[in-house]
Formats: structure tokens, C-alpha cells, sequence
């Protein structure tokens, strides 16, 4: 491969990664990560803090996850992304699909290896299953709903995944307030998935993946979209009323809870006004803003200031830069 060729490859790759998505898993992992830190500094049981460059090793793993794991999303895609996105790299050509595979491969071997020896050996079971739940979902697309469960759980894992690697911890794991947590967010990450579907319709359709807005149409999945934006609220009162949640809430849970939910309701009032069209992807914006802000409005139950910090860096940074890829149909 020439000096030309290998930089060639190498933008197309980091293109298809679509790093403005990268908050998705970034936050929903470092929300792990700020509870157990949580952890080892009030209860001072098994926890040990984690040094800065762990921290650091941590952040980019969360960070490049979704765009490592796209790349496996696009390949096995391709299908329907020759309709939906005619300009990706690997649809034009200028990706090529093994190489990006077998780079992809190398790459989350390399993170598998350094997970054991630097990490949490514990931590390769969330991060093992959030790669089989990745291919799983390219074929879940063709069962409905179970798509957006499927995708929901996979990002659900960066958050196990945040906390087991941060760290040695004990049994149990999964107390029924970390548990309850857990399915809020995957109600949350499965909602947000959904909203996806609508600019995906003709080629999902084409290639035979049924999603919700293939199953239902187009016209009863606008009106879907409005109803399934109160569906992350619904799931925290329910759970969080019934006592399943140990923690107290507080000003700021409630500052940002209240954002978030506008975030939420106003995604499903842009999807139910535009579900096709160019401003469709444009409405992925404040679709993802929803979804990553949500998630770091769990971290005020532990940490007022940082939930406020990363809430507003993720609002201003998912739009900035998905403000710099314009082009809707990559």
C-alpha cells in the first residue's frame, strides 16, 4: 500500500466512523466510570480510584467504540446504505470493505489486549457482548422492535463496561438500583434508535429490514415518534417510584431531567413535522443531544458538577460537529 493509498484509506475509515456520534458512547460509559469512582471515594470498600492515564485509556476507548463498531455496521449493511447513504466510503468505493474489516479486527483485538492487561479483565464481558450485540442488530433490524432493543442493550454495555474497567469491585454487580438504572437507559438508547429509522425507510424496506417505521409506515410512525418521546420519563418515574432507585434526587437531577425530557419531546415533534426529507437527518442532531444529555443527567445523582459539565459539553459538541458533515446522504 503507497504513502497516497494508506491516507486515503485511512480519512475514508475515520469518515465511516461518523465520530459525531462518539458522545453516545462516551458519556454513556463515563457515567460507569463517575459511579464507581463515586463508589471507591464514599463506601471505601474494594474500589481503588483509577489513576489519570487510566481514566484517559478509558475515555478514548468509549469514544472510538461507536465508530470502530460502525465500520462493522456499514459492511454488513451495505445493502440498504446503497439507498440510504450512497456517499458513505465503502458505498463509493473508496473504503475498501475487507481492509476496513480486517483494520477493525486488529483494532479491537488491540483494545481486547489492553483491557486485560491494563484494565479490569472482568471488563471484556460487556465489551465482548456489546460487539456481538453490534452484528446481532444488523439482523434484528428485520424483527421490528427487536432492533431497537437489541441496539438499545449494546450501548447500555458501555456503561457496565465503564464501571467494571475502572477498577476492582465485588459481588454484587447488579443491585437492583444499578439494575433499575440500567433499563432506564436502555429505554432511553432503543427510543433513540427508533427516531434513526425514519431516514433509513427506502432502503430498510428495499432490504428487507422491517423496523418499526418500515412495519408501521411512515404515517403511523410520525405519530409513534411523539409517543414514544415520553416513553425514557415514563420508565424513570415508574422505576424510581417504586423504590427500585436507592439514590435521592436533587436540584440539578431535576434541572437537567426537565431539559432532557424537552430534548426528548422535542425530537418526537420534529419527526412527527418532518419524517421525510433532508431535515430528517438533520433532526439526528437533537435526537442524539436527547439521548447523550439523558444520560448524563444520571451522573447528578452522585455528582451535581460533573453531570452539569458534561450535559452542556455534549449539547454544544454533538452539534458542532455534526454541523460539519452536511452531507445527508453519507
Amino acid at each position: 500500500m503507497t504513502r497516497n493509498t494508506a491516507w486515503t484509506f485511512t480519512k475514508a475509515y475515520i469518515k465511516s466512523m461518523r465520530l459525531y456520534y462518539a458522545f453516545v458512547t462516551g458519556i454513556g460509559g463515563w457515567l460507569g466510570v463517575s459511579f464507581y469512582a463515586h463508589i471507591a471515594t464514599d463506601f471505601r470498600t474494594v474500589e481503588v480510584l483509577p489513576t489519570f492515564p487510566q481514566k484517559v485509556v478509558i475515555l478514548i476507548l468509549l469514544f472510538l467504540s461507536w465508530g470502530i463498531n460502525q465500520i462493522v455496521n456499514d459492511y454488513l449493511g451495505l445493502a440498504e446504505d446503497r439507498i440510504n447513504a450512497p456517499n458513505r466510503p465503502m458505498v463509493r468505493g473508496d473504503l475498501h470493505p475487507e481492509g476496513a474489516l480486517v483494520v477493525t479486527g486488529l483494532l479491537l483485538l488491540g483494545t481486547g489486549f489492553c483491557i486485560y492487561l491494563y484494565l479490569q479483565p472482568i471488563a471484556l464481558i460487556p465489551f465482548v457482548l456489546g460487539i456481538a450485540l453490534n452484528v446481532l442488530y444488523e439482523y434484528a433490524k428485520a424483527w421490528g422492535v427487536m432492533g431497537n432493543l437489541v441496539f438499545g442493550l449494546m450501548i447500555t454495555m458501555t456503561s457496565i463496561f465503564g464501571f467494571l474497567a475502572s477498577g476492582p469491585t465485588q459481588a454484587p454487580y447488579f443491585t437492583s438500583s444499578r439494575t433499575a438504572v440500567l433499563l432506564v437507559l436502555w429505554v432511553i438508547h432503543g427510543v433513540m434508535t427508533f427516531y434513526t429509522y425514519f431516514k433509513d425507510h427506502d432502503g430498510d424496506k428495499a432490504a428487507g429490514k422491517r423496523t418499526l417505521v418500515v412495519k408501521y409506515g411512515v404515517e403511523k410512525s410520525r405519530k409513534l415518534a411523539i409517543a414514544l418521546a415520553f416513553l425514557p420519563t415514563l420508565a424513570f418515574v415508574t422505576v424510581y417510584a417504586g423504590g427500585f432507585i436507592e439514590a435521592q434526587l436533587n436540584s440539578t437531577f431535576v434541572f437537567l431531567a426537565v431539559l432532557s425530557f424537552f430534548l426528548q419531546v422535542w425530537t418526537g415533534v420534529l419527526y412527527y413535522r418532518n419524517p421525510v426529507g433532508t431535515t430528517t437527518y438533520f433532526s439526528l442532531a437533537t435526537n442524539f443531544r436527547a439521548g447523550v444529555c439523558a444520560q448524563a443527567t444520571f451522573i447528578a445523582f452522585f455528582n451535581q458538577v460533573l453531570a452539569l459539565e458534561l450535559f452542556l459539553v455534549s449539547y454544544i459538541f454533538i452539534g458542532f460537529l455534526f454541523d460539519l458533515h452536511k452531507d445527508s446522504q453519507s
